[in-house]
């Protein structure tokens, strides 16, 4: 953690929402004109795209069907953490993008599935965002949350979570439902094994519920609306959060347990305003104090 040169992190699976998130906080920085480095988890894969196919091909014919990219196998997490450290220490680092589609190759100037170059970050900004998959990594060998200051987790329940995935893949990279099935089912002992813990050192998790059926998930044809939503906001540490007034402002709201809060869906958007709007100022008047 750092006072000087303070960190964000955006944690959550493929399909989960950190996108939608990550544009929340966006609007936060423009409102408040606070100037923001900005770090994709993309950009740490260590392969691009078809090193990565030929890599599963050849684990697959060895009998390891797990190969995927939420294993620190597969990610420069080394590097990821060495970033996160420069930054807190510095303000400085490094970062590259990961080029998904036609669209970004257009603007990067860079085939789709491949890597840009590493570039430094901006100079002389207020903080570092970073969302992706390992933004809260803390194992026997690296620990990468301890340099986050504010640690933010996004996990919708599952069955939703693999909706939002199956229509992403689908309507937006032309995958078969078979294709991103087969990508589920693929990373599971990773998403077990190396994303679910992270939730357990994030401070704040948005976890979405819908209040439809989405028993099989495979099928649904559509994903399911905010306003057929709830989310359950958990504290890591409660302290602090003046719930009285978040129930107030948030309509509907109420307390499940003494460091959770429940609102409707529809009202994510509010809720991410009134919560992490003073958390990210006090970053900054710490950092400007300082």
């Amino acid at each position: 953690m750092s006072i000087k040169h303070p960190i964000i992190s955006i944690t959550g699976s493929s399909g989960a929402g950190t996108t939608s998130v990550k544009r929340t906080f966006a609007q936060i920085f423009r409102r408040e004109t606070i100037a923001a480095a900005y770090i994709e988890g993309d950009a740490f894969h260590r392969y691009d795209r078809l090193e990565m196919r030929k890599l599963m091909a050849d684990e697959a014919a060895r009998g390891n069907k797990h190969v995927s990219h939420f294993s620190p196998a597969t990610n420069l997490l080394e590097e990821l953490e060495a970033v996160f450290k420069s930054y807190s220490e510095t303000g400085a680092g490094q970062t590259r993008h990961y080029i998904h589609d036609a669209q970004e190759a257009e603007t990067y100037g860079v085939p789709p599935g491949k890597m840009t170059d590493w570039e430094p970050l901006p100079a002389d900004t207020d903080l570092l965002f970073y969302e992706g998959l390992h933004g809260a990594v803390c194992d026997e060998r690296l620990n990468i949350a301890q340099y986050a200051d504010l640690k933010i987790g996004v996990v919708p329940v599952i069955n939703l979570e693999w909706i939002q995935k199956l229509h992403r893949d689908r309507s937006a990279r032309g995958y078969s439902t078979e294709a991103v099935t087969d990508t589920i089912l693929r990373r599971m002992p990773d998403y077990i094994h190396h994303i679910c813990p992270q939730f357990s050192q994030t401070d704040v998790n948005f976890q979405r519920i819908p209040t439809v059926d989405t028993s099989n998930p495979f099928v649904a044809r559509w994903i399911p609306t905010p306003d057929e939503s709830m989310v359950v906001i958990r504290f890591k540490n409660p302290r602090g959060i003046d719930f009285s007034y978040l129930r107030s402002m948030i309509a509907g709201s109420f307390m499940s347990r003494a460091n959770s809060i429940v609102i409707h869906g529809g009202k994510l958007d509010l809720a991410m305003q009134l919560i992490l709007t003073p958390m990210i100022l006090q970053l900054v008047e710490r950092r400007r104090r300082a």
